[in-house]
């Protein structure tokens, strides 16, 4: 019986793992969509630029999670906006818009709050695993 323990322990490391990433994940779409509107204050300057997550797989209790490895800026260009009266209007009168897709970002933020549902289902199938083999064991 150990092994069966240590295998659903092992699924709940890992899933307690892709939880993590996936609120990391979460943290950094909010973001975003807190700043997509967010331009610049001086004339010419950059808006808010998209941040990604990128993640990468890690060796954690006898199997292999995921975390965040790191956030990279979104390097698609800046939408344009003719608004000569911002502050941020460049000399053509030209705003630069941040490169951020609010339904996009809705549709990422939906995805990984999936994912983390999925993990979480994971984690209590695995406890209630251990719950009925300790049943069964009992008798």
């Amino acid at each position: 019986m150990p092994q069966i323990n240590s295998q659903t322990a092992t699924s709940q490391i890992v899933a307690a793992s892709a939880l993590r990433a996936q609120q990391a994940r979460m943290r950094i779409i909010a973001e975003n969509i807190a700043n997509a509107d967010s331009t610049a204050r001086t004339p010419g300057g950059d808006p808010y630029r998209r941040q990604n997550p990128i993640f990468e797989p890690h060796a954690v209790g006898g199997g292999e999670g995921v975390r965040l490895a790191r956030v990279e800026p979104d390097q698609k260009a800046f939408k344009q906006e003719y608004n000569p009266g911002h502050p941020g209007a460049d000399a053509t009168g030209y705003v630069k818009m941040p490169n951020v897709e609010t339904l996009l970002e809705s549709l990422d933020m939906r995805a990984a709050q999936r994912a983390y549902e999925a993990n979480l289902n994971v984690i209590e199938t695995a406890r209630a695993l251990d719950t009925k083999t300790l049943e069964i064991l009992k008798r």
